[in-house]
């Protein structure tokens, strides 16, 4: 018997809800994280001749950031991870998309984005959700091989820097059915940063939200927070530094509780919170390989239409 249009098109929009919506991702298999991820991000940049060189691009749609040079942030919504063996579980959010430059066809959707990392250097995998023939399917994307850099562990997080992908078998399968062009298991499919807060700082990072207040049946519930009008506006501790050393910015004039990214030169590399006044801070190293001169750290909120603020600071030659 055929099958009616309109069954089809529930089938359809039921895959592509399954894939947009959060928290559909298998948990870890064994023992539970001892930390849960409490924000952060991870940058992916897929500028590899196995993606560009076919006319392949990757662009991300919100709260995902697209950004420059084929580079996209990824925030954190959730996971667990284990400073003490550098074990994550990061759970990221956002959509996705790879595209052709040229020739018919739909962008290939990817939801429900995934990081599982083994810890010591021991390598992870990257899972995604995908529609394939209206299904929504889990597939093991790519993996990161072993023998890697450890994390960076910090008292408020996990950094791993420098994470490169690989196509699994199924993620091969995924891409050659869905392009028609040749993809092979071991492809290189990008190169990603990873942040990972714990909770466990001081705060100063803000990585984790403000806690709603309280209330009881004798206490009225206070009244919302208006978002803030006027433009967001950044400052930095140091007007000029050489490279190796520590910066820290700071930005005022967003809405409570808002999600803001911050860009060095453009490159999207942190995350953190607004407090109940609207204020931000983050802490960043000035890379060794800083060039001389000038230099900018851009603050975006995530969502609504606040603006972003930037703020401008010096390298100078290293003594």
């Amino acid at each position: 018997m055929a099958k009616r249009p309109g069954a089809v098109a529930l089938a359809v929009g039921a895959a592509l809800c399954a894939v947009l919506s959060p928290g559909a991702a298998a948990a870890q298999e064994g023992e539970a994280l001892p930390r849960e991820v409490s924000g952060g991000y991870a940058n992916w940049d897929t500028d590899v001749p196995g993606l560009t060189g076919r006319g392949i691009a990757l662009t991300a749609d919100r709260p995902a950031v697209q950004g420059a040079a084929d580079r996209s942030s990824f925030p954190a919504t959730g996971g667990g991870a284990d400073p003490g063996t550098g074990a994550a579980e990061v759970e990221l959010g956002g959509i996705a998309r790879l595209e052709r430059s040229a020739g018919p066809g739909d962008p290939l959707v990817l939801g429900g984005l995934r990081l599982e990392l083994s810890g010591g250097g021991d390598g992870g995998a990257l899972h995604v959700r995908a529609v394939r023939d209206g299904r929504a399917q889990e597939v093991t994307l790519a993996e990161f091989a072993a023998g890697g850099a450890e994390p960076a562990v910090r008292a408020g997080g996990m950094t791993w820097t420098g994470l490169r992908a690989s196509l699994t078998d199924e993620g091969a399968v995924l891409l050659s059915d869905w392009s028609g062009e040749r993809f092979a298991s071991g492809d290189a499919l990008g190169v990603l940063d990873v942040t990972a807060g714990t909770g466990a700082g001081d705060g100063a990072s803000g990585d984790v939200p403000p806690s709603p207040t309280p209330t009881t049946p004798d206490t009225p519930a206070p009244e919302p927070q208006r978002e803030r009008t006027s433009a967001p506006v950044a400052s930095v501790a140091h007007s000029a530094l050489a490279p190796g050393e520590e910066q820290r910015v700071t930005g005022e004039g967003f809405a409570p509780g808002a999600v803001v990214l911050v860009a060095i030169d453009g490159d999207t590399r942190y995350q953190a919170v607004a407090d109940e006044d609207g204020r931000v801070a983050r802490a960043f190293p000035v890379y060794a390989t800083a060039v001389e001169g000038g230099h900018t750290v851009e603050l975006s909120a995530v969502t609504g239409q606040q603006g972003a603020a930037v703020a401008q600071f010096t390298v100078r030659t290293a003594n």
